[in-house]
Order: structure tokens, then C-alpha cells, then sequence
């Protein structure tokens, strides 16, 4: 499965106008890292590829971890579970890239 989540903390010191989530959510994603799953950031969500229990095990570290120091935290999760396919991550996109390549 692939999922896409979006995760912040709100209230305390991390509603911060100038972007004080960016240190909270770096957390975050050094906890996806860390997973050794496949996964990508970018600058809405981050995606993370395994299967089901592993994936959702890095998503509640992460959200346990910003809840360490957050009052309140706001998680959107987005899941594509297709059982038997693994590099859908980048398999994906790459489909996508064939047809604009050929114009098909």
C-alpha cells in the first residue's frame, strides 16, 4: 500500500505564522526515514510504501511524536491498497511520465 498523510501540530508554541510547523513535521519525517520504508516528501504530504501494519505503525509514531509536544495534532491520511504490487511509489509516476513522453 501506498499512503499519502499530511501531519501537523496544532496550539502551543507551533501555531507560529512565519512556518513554525516546519521543525515538527521535520521530526516527522526523519521517523519515515528512519522506517527504511520507501518514501518521499514533497511540499504537501509524504508518502510512505509497505504494507499495511508497517505503514500505519510509522504514521502513529509520528503522529505519538508530535503529540509529545503539541497539545493537538491534525493528521489527513490518503491510502491506495492494492495487495501484490510493491515500487508502486515510483512505478506510478512513472507510468504517467511514459504517456507524456509518447503523447498517448
Amino acid at each position: 500500500m501506498i499512503a499519502a498523510f499530511s501531519i501537523s501540530p496544532m496550539g502551543g508554541d507551533h501555531d507560529d505564522p512565519d512556518g513554525g510547523v516546519a521543525a515538527a513535521v521535520a521530526e516527522a519525517v526523519a521517523i519515515v526515514r528512519a522506517s527504511g520504508l520507501p518514501n518521499e516528501t514533497n511540499a504537501m504530504f509524504t508518502n510512505i510504501e509497505g504494507e499495511w501494519d508497517e505503514v500505519m505503525a510509522v504514521i502513529k509514531a509520528c503522529v505519538d511524536r508530535l503529540a509529545e509536544s503539541a497539545p493537538r495534532v491534525s493528521l489527513v491520511v490518503k491510502c491506495d491498497i492494492r495487495p501484490g504490487h510493491t515500487g508502486q511509489l515510483t512505478a506510478k509516476v512513472e507510468r504517467v511520465e511514459q504517456h507524456l513522453r509518447t503523447g498517448t
